[in-house]
């Protein structure tokens, strides 16, 4: 299992846009995208590398996916959520589970590199 935490000197509903918004998801991670804010919809992330479904989505608070990667059987379970500080920042929560373990150092890594710092270096210059 990873969990990690991320502070985004940003505000929540900003986070929250560049979680589910593809024009903002294309521009911190460089690739192409397929993302809604919908229970059922099938994203698409790094054109196609990596996949699944929406289900769970409380706007701005949470966002739960099954992911498939590579030749997954069984999807991973992501769980995101969002709260703000004192300061009117985000605080960015992230659990991802059933993972297949040979590949759990390479996602945390993924997950810190080129998902949330990504996202954090756009939102906060």
């Amino acid at each position: 299992m990873i969990k990690q935490t991320y502070k985004i000197n940003a505000s929540v509903s900003q986070v929250w846009q560049a979680l589910v918004d593809p024009v903002v998801i294309e521009q911190w991670s460089g690739s192409k995208a397929l993302m809604s804010d919908e229970v059922g919809f099938e994203f698409k992330f790094w054109d196609g590398d990596i996949w699944g479904t929406n289900t769970n989505v409380i706007t701005e608070k949470l966002l739960e996916q099954d992911w498939f990667g590579g030749k997954w059987r069984e999807p991973s379970k992501v769980m995101i959520e969002l709260a703000g500080d004192q300061k009117g920042g985000c605080i960015v929560t992230l659990t991802h589970e059933n993972l297949p373990e040979s590949e759990e150092e390479n996602f945390a890594q993924g997950w810190r590199d080129y998902y949330f710092n990504a996202m954090k270096e756009l939102l906060e210059q």
